[in-house]
């Protein structure tokens, strides 16, 4: 195992046991003239003293030594009986201290019931209790240091450091001008394919037009607010005669009707504090879905949320530099709905939450944790590694984010706040509370049509994977560890708990249909999700004008006409652009293995592995199926390919 420190130079020993009573001599494992027990590395042992022809346990302990750390991490220990000609698997995935015995049983998968080493699971939860505590570091959500088991592999560790130091080198060596740009075609030729690739809407020339801000509230990073429209909301302040030049003739009610208007209302960022120097609007548009280009076009901008002499509508048919600001403040706007929510705080920081009450409830032999722990590989070390570079004050996100992180925190503290896993957490009722579910309706939602199968998937198999251990009602009341993993997911985070809202069960998990909805939640959340959240950042924020995280001055308070120079004055200088870009480089990397495909093997049950095969076979398909998609695909989204899906929040 990858991991710093997990190898030991201490002696190993082990004995072999089975169900019938009879047991081995203790064995001395150590293989002539080799340093054994190196981290990463695989040893083979030929023992000649057990005459056993199954081993149903073993128990495993090293020596202690005085100037050593006195900790090894074991993986797995598989043996191979030679009378039976059979082997036994003994999945340990834990630390093993000095002096200290540990007792596995072959495949190393059962409910606290079943478990004849009660007294070791208990002891080894207390040990995770104290290891995983809870703590409020940022405002409203629950973060720890990174312990030893949740810290970067050596090698995963320095590839992001590595990469960040390379392209911060290189951007500065080959861009040594600084600052302001002349104009957009200035900007747009500060692509060195060996550094910075051009994003592809820049490449495609669209970034700029009304077809491609429709589609980045369908198909880039903020996929998730777009919303039927009922009825026009009566703080914008539009009239039928206002829209009517953008309704291919048609009426508003005539649109309503056919389910052809959408609106994005930026509500809760309302006053949120920002950097002294910036602002940030709390905006609603409107939009049509074009039957003639069939796509989503945006018709109405207002910037502020009351209608004021100061806050005019903005149309399509405004000034073309007036309406393409009045886009830029929008997405500058919606920069900072993705940052805060979308993507820290309800993936990385929300899920932490879950990774904690994980640990600290679930043993390592519970089956719920081996199905959870593959999709929560570096994602405590990430948030520590964004704590201690990105979002600690003075950092990226107070230098390049008008909204800094005291605006940050308190956009995830509001969310928070009215965020709930049967809603906002299940992604069908989620869709539906929007109006979008129906796949007649905004045809060209590619988030919904790669993303919905997925979620499917994902439920189908966590269903099966659940109903391998748990027969009826009472075999879940009687798992107090899942009882307390759920108990601690909606205790308020006062007390040491996640608070979250709208769990299924409410702390209590009596049925199937339950436990299947929070971990089908919670795997999607932090592969699906956060892939769509993630990996088209560099896409977006790679040129500035198309998706900006800063708007130096004020928004425009009214329809004069501007030009391209005074929108080319409002953008961040040369430097800092070459900066905003090398973050959301790094950001959008792919580090862990794909949706399915673990890093860690902590499956061995057989029923298991059969049930996580056909999770794979229908990952495969549905990778085929978005391929076939992209190929007459107007737009291209490919970030929800499941051959690209990480398993993890890794970066």
């Amino acid at each position: 195992m990858d991991r710093k420190g997990a190898g030991t130079d201490s002696s190993v020993i082990c004995v072999l046991l089975n169900d019938a009573g009879q047991s081995s001599n203790q064995i001395v494992l150590d293989a002539f003239l080799k340093n054994d027990f190196e981290r990463g590395k695989t040893d083979e042992f030929q023992i000649t003293s057990s005459f056993l022809e199954q081993v149903d346990t073993i128990e495993v302990w090293q020596e202690y030594e005085p100037f050593s750390t006195n900790e090894w991490f074991v993986e797995v220990i598989k043996v191979f009986c030679e009378p039976s000609n059979k082997t036994f698997v003994f999945p340990f995935l834990r630390w093993i201290k000095g002096n200290c015995h540990y007792k596995i049983r072959h495949l190393d998968t059962s409910l606290p019931k079943d478990d004849p080493n009660k007294e070791q699971r208990r002891m080894e939860l207390n040990k995770e209790k104290e290891n995983y505590q809870m703590e409020v570091k940022i405002p409203g959500l629950p973060a720890k240091e990174v312990t030893e088991d949740e810290k970067f592999s050596f090698d995963y560790q320095f590839d992001i450091v590595r990469l960040s130091a390379e392209l911060t080198v290189k951007s500065k060596i080959v861009h040594m001008t600084t600052g302001r740009w002349e104009d957009f075609d200035d900007i747009s030729n500060i692509y060195v394919e060996e550094i910075f690739t051009k994003p592809s809407p820049l490449v495609k020339k669209i970034w700029d037009t009304d077809e491609h801000f429709g589609f980045q509230r369908l198909g880039r990073l903020n996929n998730t607010l777009i919303t039927l429209c009922t009825e026009i909301p009566s703080k914008l302040a539009v009239t039928d005669e206002m829209l009517l030049p953008f309704l291919e003739g048609e009426t508003v009610q005539d649109v309503i009707a056919q389910k052809k208007l959408f609106y994005v209302d930026l509500e809760l960022q309302d006053g949120i504090p920002t950097r002294p120097e910036y602002k940030v609007c709390a905006p609603i548009a409107l939009f049509y879905h074009n039957d003639q280009e069939a796509s989503l076009v945006p018709i109405a901008i207002q910037l502020k949320q009351q209608p004021a002499d100061d806050n005019p509508v903005f149309l399509p048919s405004d000034p073309p530099y007036t309406w393409l600001f009045a886009k830029m403040w929008y997405n500058n706007a919606d920069t900072c709905y993705h940052q805060a929510i979308t993507h820290l705080g309800f993936t990385h920081l929300l899920m932490e939450g879950c990774v904690l009450a994980t640990h600290r409830n679930l043993s390592h032999s519970h089956p719920i944790f081996k199905l959870l722990a593959p999709h929560f590989i570096y994602l405590v070390a990430i948030n520590g590694f964004a704590l201690e570079t990105l979002i600690k004050p003075g950092g990226s996100v107070d230098k390049f984010m008008a909204a800094g992180t005291v605006g940050v925190f308190e956009l995830i503290k509001r969310k928070l706040a009215v965020w709930r896993m049967d809603e906002d957490g299940t992604l069908p009722v989620e869709l539906e509370k929007r109006g979008v579910l129906d796949d007649n309706v905004l045809i060209g939602y590619h988030y919904r049509e790669d993303a919905l199968p997925l979620y499917d998937a994902i439920k189908h198999f966590v269903t099966k994977y659940v109903g391998l251990y748990y027969d009826n009602s009472e075999t879940y009341v009687g798992d107090h560890e899942i009882q307390a993993w759920a108990q601690e997911l909606v205790k308020p985070r006062s007390q040491g708990g996640c608070g979250l809202l709208g769990v299924p069960g409410d702390g209590s998990i009596t049925n199937e249909s339950d436990l299947a909805v929070i971990l089908t939640s919670i795997i999607f959340t932090v592969s699906v999700g956060h892939a769509a959240a993630n990996f088209a950042q560099y896409d977006e924020y790679g040129f500035p004008p198309n998706y900006p995280t800063l708007i130096e001055g004020t928004p425009p308070v009214d329809k004069t006409p501007l030009t391209e120079a005074s929108i080319i004055d409002a953008l961040p200088d040369k430097s800092t652009t070459f900066d905003v870009m090398t973050i959301f480089k790094v950001l959008s990397g792919m580090g862990t293995n794909k949706l399915g495909d673990y890093e860690v093997k902590y499956v061995y049950d057989p029923k298991a592995e059969a049930v996580l095969e056909e999770f794979r076979k229908e990952l495969e398909d549905l990778s085929n199926r978005v391929e076939s998609l992209e190929r007459f695909r107007k737009v291209s989204y490919p970030w929800l390919n499941p051959d690209i899906i990480p398993n993890s929040i890794s970066i």
